[in-house]
């Protein structure tokens, strides 16, 4: 998995490439939890993202409920299978897509 940050102002722009699964999730967790200071709120590009698990699905919630007081977690990009499968988890209520 490949992360790519960009900080611009209160707002960070994260593009996630390949798997976000249970050997990556916690790379994402580490990388978001150390990106945040100052961030009201995150856009996550999925346009390169091929896969999704449970774990990823836990990480994306904790980003969530680190910010909910401060901002918005969106998501952009994704793709029709990665749209699934937050749809069939409920997913898709917890989070912004666009």
């Amino acid at each position: 998995m490949t992360i790519e940050k960009t900080k611009n102002g209160n707002d960070l722009f994260v593009t996630v490439e390949g798997r976000l699964d249970t050997l990556t999730s916690p790379q994402f967790s580490n990388e978001m939890r150390t990106a945040l200071d100052g961030i009201s709120n995150v856009t996550l590009d999925f346009a390169k993202l091929e896969y999704i698990s449970s774990a990823g699905l836990r990480a994306l919630l904790q980003l969530r409920q680190t910010l909910d007081d401060k901002g918005s977690v969106t998501i952009v990009n994704a793709n029709e299978l990665i749209k699934e499968v937050f749809e069939i988890t409920g997913f898709i209520d917890a989070l912004d897509f666009e």
